[in-house]
């Protein structure tokens, strides 16, 4: 992780501290406690008054849409709410946030989502929860997208740590030939995700299935890679999001945050 961290730095990082007036309370877990530190912070520096924000979805941001409470309390913001998911969604309601959607929001301030990877370049896989379709669309409305995420989900490249594969929502019919044409014309494995509390493979908010490809390392160039498996018929989206965020935020061990920041923006 040492050589991970001086990595970074050459790429436009800094750390800091979460400021003391906006400190979440810790608990005993770890992981859980970089995760909350880094939602408060990105909450607290992208978060204003009269905006309409895309919630993402993921244990990170449930400690984002608690942050984004409390300061609609405390300070009397004005914020719309347009998820992602249903738990999105259900989150939103049950915070007693504003709801919005893309109908009467089509462009949003920012959206604050996790990853389930980011690399030294800002590049993320996601889809691990299975909402990247609906997640991709709301990002793509925003004007900026901020990632939140704990220290395990850093890597200098994609794939390095995430090894249940890069998700890809696809028709139910089609899935087989899909399946066969990815492992046969980039290698690797492709697996249908399958559900845990029933029986039968995992269903997308969309109705859809999803796929999770093991890709081979040697698959390097991941955006032209990514633009061919989307043009297959029957691929809805994949969890590839590739030069799309402008930020992340990492909580770290020692309690401090990371920031990545896109050299783009």
């Amino acid at each position: 992780m040492s050589h991970m961290i001086r990595s970074l730095v050459r790429i436009s990082r800094s750390l800091h501290s979460v400021p003391r007036n906006s400190s979440p309370r810790m608990g005993g877990n770890p992981i859980e406690n970089a995760k909350k530190i880094a939602a408060y912070k990105a909450v607290d520096e992208y978060v204003q008054n009269n905006t309409a924000i895309g919630i993402g979805s993921g244990s990170t941001v449930v400690y984002a849409v608690q942050r984004l409470a409390e300061r609609v309390k405390e300070e009397g913001l004005s914020v719309i709410c347009v998820p992602t998911s249903f738990q999105a969604r259900q989150l939103v309601l049950d915070s007693h946030l504003t709801l919005g959607d893309l109908e009467t929001h089509p462009q949003l301030d920012c959206a604050i989502d996790g990853a389930d990877e980011v690399d030294e370049n800002l590049n993320l896989i996601k889809g691990g929860g299975g909402c990247m379709l609906q997640e991709k669309i709301v990002a793509c409305c925003a004007k900026r997208l901020i990632i939140i995420a704990d220290y395990t989900k850093i890597s200098q490249r994609l794939g390095e740590h995430y090894k249940k594969g890069i998700p890809i929502e696809v028709v139910p019919m089609a899935y087989v030939p899909i399946q066969r044409r990815i492992e046969n014309r980039y290698g690797g494995i492709v697996k249908i995700r399958m559900a845990v509390a029933k029986a039968g493979p995992v269903i997308t908010d969309n109705g859809n299935f999803i796929l999770d490809w093991k890709f081979p390392q040697d698959v390097t160039c991941l955006n032209k890679t990514n633009n061919e498996i989307s043009l297959i018929p029957g691929v809805i989206e994949t969890g590839l999001f590739l030069n799309m965020a402008e930020k992340a935020f990492f909580g770290m061990p020692d309690g401090s945050v990371m920031e990545l920041k896109s050299s783009k923006v």
